[in-house]
């Protein structure tokens, strides 16, 4: 296998952040000799989650086994979506913040017809669904849990808790059509195709506000493995947190 120099693009404040965490992890669990140093695996856990690396690309570029590459992808990625926000920490930047955005993504997988609760009839393929909350600025605050595709945006959101949680909090939320009955908290366009006057005005003021939104997901999905995940479905969420985290502390 042919093996080239590359470049990863995030800054080397992202490396020390993450090298940083496994060295503390290592010497809290007595780890001793390693094939790779804290910085080195730091490194491949970013080339894996931001260029969207395989393992066995990895294992050649780091000289390693494959076996090697995931045991260390896997370890780090943990380590990572064990600092992602809850909800409730989520609520508490929400309340400093003069509004938030709510929007969904379907995150792509690799999974056949079969999969039927994976597949989206809205995104024509299937994947993930993963609801975010941004400020104002389109600022990432939060990602949650993923859930099979077929999932209806406000369906997720329920399931999450986080029409409620606005609620209880006073916090004001904008999102798009798909939220339409999810409480007080969550402001929506109004319903029609051939809306006039102060209606079609009052639509095309709430989708300015909204679309800032999109620059969390453009943030989210600058991480190229998120693109095309080819992981289990069990460890989606691990790898969306981990980004999250990642995100939030750089």
């Amino acid at each position: 296998m042919l093996v080239y120099p590359s470049g990863i693009d995030l800054s080397s404040r992202t490396l020390q952040h993450l090298s940083g965490l496994l060295a503390d992890h290592r010497r809290r669990i007595g780890s001793r000799w390693r094939r790779l140093t804290c910085g080195r695996q730091a490194l491949l856990v970013l080339a894996h989650l931001r260029c969207g690396d395989t393992y066995a690309r990895l294992a050649a570029g780091f000289r390693i086994g494959i076996a090697t590459a995931y045991r260390y992808t896997r370890e780090a990625v943990d380590l990572l979506a064990a600092l992602a926000p809850t909800l409730e920490q989520a609520m508490t930047t929400a309340r400093k913040k003069a509004y938030v955005i709510l929007d969904g993504t379907v995150l792509p997988i690799d999974r056949i017809a079969a999969d039927q609760p994976y597949y989206s009839g809205k995104k024509k393929h299937h994947g993930m669904n993963v609801q975010v909350l941004a400020d104002p600025a389109g600022r990432l605050i939060w990602a949650s849990d993923a859930l099979p595709g077929a999932t209806h945006d406000l369906t997720a959101a329920r399931a999450h808790g986080i029409p409620a949680a606005l609620a209880a909090d006073d916090i004001k939320c904008w999102a798009d059509k798909a939220y339409q009955g999810a409480g007080p908290a969550i402001h929506v366009p109004i319903r029609g195709k051939h809306l006039r006057g102060w209606r079609r005005r009052h639509n095309r003021d709430h989708a300015k506000i909204r679309s800032l939104g999109e620059r969390a997901m453009a943030i989210l999905k600058s991480w190229r493995l998120l693109r095309k995940l080819r992981c289990s479905t069990t460890r989606i969420t691990a790898v969306v947190r981990a980004v999250v985290a990642l995100e939030l502390a750089t």
